[in-house]
């Protein structure tokens, strides 16, 4: 382009995407003045301020104000630009590592809507369940009037010291062993878990029977009672550990007496085939490296 042509301030507003009354106060305080003035004290501005515009403006969307981008325009040099630069790729990198986290917990709170969505309330089902990534805390302590309160901040201590980078705002649900299920026993929860991407445990893939009820938080006996009859009425068995979650809580729901619970309990038919899974919690198996491709 020809650093020789000038426009005039309406001009430059059009070109450059912005508005005359944004250019005059850029030259109010001092950030971008016009290359020259004409008679009647025209403002004219040449082609190569169209960069500074498109800096300023993006400076401005990252967060930056006016007063501290014309510090670094009065004293600006390639070192310092190339400083600030850095320093701005850093704080955008800082940002999208949050959002991507946010992301991925609106997802799963989502996905656990969406779970809820078109199931018969009433009806207890046996399905076949795809493993999913969860994050499974260590064996409930309630030893010395330790009660589940206590048992929780105990598990996102614990995780908080396993995984120091981990989101912990993922809501948070009861597994039931299969020795505890099988002796009607389900007032504590053995353990806690959340589902999470990222994940280090997984709820196995396996058959589940699944029953949902509404009700607060805790009101699962005769649910428990309801799935545990079924399973024995078709021909299964328990193989695994219970599931207990709330798909539908106060995250969505209003009445803290209509929560939508669901109960999932691995099974198995009798007198079948052995499986090799037993509806466990299992560790997610490692990728992998893949083998560099030969040129």
């Amino acid at each position: 382009m020809d650093h020789g042509i000038t426009f005039t301030v309406s001009e430059f507003a059009e070109y450059s995407r912005t508005t005359v009354d944004t250019l005059k106060h850029y030259d109010r305080i001092g950030l971008l003045s016009p290359s020259s003035r004409g008679k009647n004290n025209y403002r004219y501005y040449k082609n190569d301020r169209l960069t500074v515009v498109n800096v300023i403006r993006t400076l401005q969307e990252s967060g930056m104000t006016l007063g501290e981008i014309k510090e670094l325009m009065d004293v600006r040099t390639p070192a310092k630009t190339d400083e600030l630069f850095t320093n701005q790729i850093e704080k955008i990198d800082a940002i999208i590592e949050d959002w991507i986290r946010v992301k991925k917990l609106f997802a799963t709170l989502r996905n656990a809507v969406r779970s809820a969505a078109d199931i018969n309330e009433h009806e207890i089902a046996i399905n076949f369940m795809a493993a999913e990534a969860i994050v499974l805390g260590d064996l409930n302590d309630y030893s010395r009037g330790q009660n589940p309160y206590h048992a929780l901040y105990a598990f996102y201590k614990n995780i908080r010291e396993k995984f120091p980078d981990m989101d912990l705002n993922y809501p948070v649900w009861a597994v039931f062993s299969r020795e505890r299920i099988k002796k009607r026993d389900w007032v504590w929860p053995d353990r806690y878990y959340f589902y999470n991407p990222e994940g280090h445990n997984r709820r196995p893939a396996a058959l589940y029977a699944i029953g949902y009820k509404r009700g607060g938080y805790g009101q699962t006996d005769d649910l428990y009672g309801r799935i545990i009859d079924y399973i024995e009425k078709n021909n299964f068995e328990i193989c695994g550990d219970a599931y207990e979650e709330y798909p539908l809580n106060e995250i969505s729901t209003i009445d803290e007496c209509d929560y939508l619970m669901r109960i999932m309990i691995a099974v198995r038919e009798k007198n079948g085939d052995g499986i090799e899974n037993t509806g466990a919690p299992q560790k997610m198996p490692r990728k992998k490296p893949r083998a560099a491709k030969k040129l």
